[in-house]
């Protein structure tokens, strides 16, 4: 009598960020407390002899695979597009973790990159079910590996 169980994990960073071409105050440089939920899925293993009996993943092995993919990289950076036009000395001890992506650095888009990492590093029995990314305490964006034809 095995059913799928899903196991959420929060996480949190600090990162800068700043919309290129926005029309708004996030056109200028600015920064967030980000929380991240990580939901996960899968079933109870049902070795008797594992010592994972009764676990869908070891919350350890979650912890680890999104600090080493999400965290320690963003953690205290500055993320902004390869478009933007703003220089930054990254030799200055202020900018020496500024990543740069081909995309616009939204909730939404870093929820695609985030779950494009985290879903490579999962056991094989174990699916990225959702990913929510609060960007203020108020205002998240949501990743759904059903939305996204991922079963």
């Amino acid at each position: 009598m095995t059913q799928r169980i899903r196991l959420t994990k929060q996480f949190g960073f600090e990162a800068a960020h700043c919309l290129e071409n926005y029309d708004g105050k996030c056109s200028r440089l600015h920064g967030h407390s980000y929380k991240l939920f990580v939901t996960v899925s899968g079933y109870p293993e049902q070795d008797k002899n594992s010592p994972k009996l009764g676990m869908v993943m070891d919350f350890g092995l979650l912890k680890q695979i999104v600090n080493e993919e999400i965290i320690e990289k963003f953690d205290h950076s500055v993320v902004l597009s390869n478009k933007n036009t703003c220089y930054i000395d990254q030799n200055a001890p202020m900018f020496s973790s500024v990543i740069r992506f081909p995309y616009q650095p939204t909730c939404e888009n870093m929820l695609i990159f985030f779950a494009s990492k985290i879903q490579n590093r999962l056991p094989k029995n174990v699916r990225l079910e959702e990913l929510k990314l609060y960007e203020t305490t108020d205002s998240f964006a949501q990743w759904l590996a059903t939305d996204n034809n991922i079963i």
